[in-house]
């Protein structure tokens, strides 16, 4: 049965994706790529940075996706970066999913629940990515805490990484695993469906595999679709948007990420002064959206 209430996290990420775009920006703090404008490489850098980053997506994206190992790296001041730029996120009025993968059985999973998606999360976030490849009782306790709150859920079904076919496309019967993972997740959609006509319930779906990406469609109902593998990895605006469908303004269904080639561009590498760092990035993100935008607006 459908939830009651719709999910706060798909209503409010769908208009403004609708209002500005579907471009998601990673904040991966990679140590060797931080500007040595923001300082030495470390957890005060990578907060330096992060917040810096921040500042330029407001208004002009709808999503930010921190990278949570590059900054546990650092252990407990390394976290404390984590909590303080996704605070300052979602202060700044951005949707933050929260890359961090997590998956595991009973209470251990519900402890990770909590501790990002729970009404009292230590570093709350908007949506949280998850492994669906312990079974779906270990996604459980995920979904009944973004339902609870609001919050969404983004399972890892077809990723962008090469070695994704090692398991995820084996035969299982008659088709691939990935999508007898997606086949799976349709009740666990509907219980996080919003207004808005999408579900707070995402499908990690790379953007390196563009036909993979149309035949989780098919059979992933109105779970939104998180898009990894765009810009630096390879994958094209074309083939990112391969798992969204027609809606009000072009095409929707999703949010495609895109980390080293908006957040951590060569251009920026070597400036000495804030202006041109923000100038650059500025830049970088206006270019990539508008990338997306025309590109979903030439496949209606």
């Amino acid at each position: 049965m459908t939830n009651q209430v719709p999910n706060v996290f798909a209503d409010r990420l769908m208009e403004a994706v609708r209002r500005l775009g579907p471009l998601c920006v990673g904040i991966d703090p990679h140590p060797a790529l931080i500007p040595g404008l923001f300082g030495s490489p470390g957890p005060a850098s990578a907060l330096a940075w992060g917040k810096a980053v921040v500042d330029r997506c407001a208004g002009r994206v709808a999503v930010v996706k921190p990278q949570a190992a590059l900054f546990e790296r650092w252990g407990a001041r390394g976290v404390l970066a984590l909590e303080e730029v996704c605070e300052a996120a979602r202060a700044a009025g951005l949707s933050v999913i929260l890359d961090a993968k997590r998956g595991d059985i009973g209470s251990t999973a519900e402890g990770y629940a909590e501790a990002y998606l729970g009404a009292a999360a230590s570093c709350p976030a908007d949506c949280l990515t998850v492994s669906p490849y312990m079974g779906l009782d270990t996604i459980e306790p995920f979904v009944a805490a973004a339902e609870r709150q609001g919050r969404g859920v983004a399972v890892l079904v077809r990723t962008s990484n090469p070695g994704s076919a090692d398991f995820q496309s084996l035969k299982v019967g008659d088709e691939p695993l990935y999508l007898k993972v997606a086949r799976a997740l349709a009740p666990m959609t509907e219980r996080l469906m919003g207004a808005s006509g999408w579900s707070g319930l995402m499908m990690v779906a790379g953007a390196t595999g563009p036909q993979e990406a149309a035949e989780i469609r098919r059979v992933a109902g109105q779970a939104l679709f998180l898009v990894p593998g765009y810009g630096a990895q390879g994958g094209g605006a074309y083939a990112a948007l391969s798992g969204f469908v027609p809606g009000p303004s072009g095409r929707e269904g999703g949010v495609v990420n895109a980390s080293r080639s908006v957040s951590l561009p060569d251009a920026a590498r070597e400036v000495s002064r804030t202006a041109e760092w923000d100038r650059i990035i500025e830049t970088a993100i206006d270019a990539a959206q508008a990338d997306l935008v025309q590109s979903a607006a030439g496949r209606t």
